[in-house]
């Protein structure tokens, strides 16, 4: 398992600071998608590697993720690149 980079309480440097961040990322998000939707880490990994499949005889696709599913990974991905974009308003210039 992937382990975070430790955030500092005080960063070296910028570029350190949001490299770090943008690391943690992808494993933030995928704790969070787990958590959500009650995912085991394995789990996580299986339904990634799923693809839409035909249904035998059929014209349907039977999709590999469910609507319900779809949408709550939708919106774990606007909450994190939420906060990633609130984390990064401090090193934005404010206007005077």
């Amino acid at each position: 398992m992937k382990k975070l980079v430790p955030h500092t309480p005080v960063p070296v440097n910028m570029l350190q600071d949001i490299h770090a961040n943008l690391i943690n990322f992808p494993i933030r998000f995928r704790e969070k998608v787990c958590e959500e939707c009650s995912w085991s880490i394995p789990t996580f990994y299986r339904k990634m590697r799923g693809v839409d499949k035909p249904a035998e005889g059929d014209k349907k696709m039977i999709p590999a993720l469910s609507n319900a599913e779809k949408e709550k990974i939708m919106a774990v991905l606007d909450e994190a690149f939420q906060e990633l974009h609130t984390y990064s308003e401090q090193y934005r210039k404010k206007p005077r």
